[in-house]
């Protein structure tokens, strides 16, 4: 059940960038922002309570960032998006 959870939200998640990635195409505003993932992992490390250790929190996230921007681009190539 908490598998399907995380699913889930992943899903969400690469519905809710694939909005935001169409936004950001219409005016003109580039898709990635490299010191706003920086500032979401600082954030997320400072409220993770653990047990994973911060390493792996900032392992997990790089990973979900970049299948999230393989998966948007719908290329597999994470450097077009």
């Amino acid at each position: 059940e908490l598998d399907r959870s995380i699913l889930d939200a992943v899903n969400g998640r690469l519905e809710l960038v694939a909005a935001l990635r169409r936004h950001k195409q219409e005016v003109g505003l580039p898709f990635l922002d490299p010191d706003r993932e920086r500032q979401l992992l600082d954030d997320l490390v400072s409220t993770n309570r653990g047990p994973l250790s911060d390493e792996g929190l900032r392992e997990l996230f790089c990973e979900l960032l970049d299948l999230t921007k393989r998966e948007v681009a719908g290329d597999g190539d994470a450097a077009a998006a």
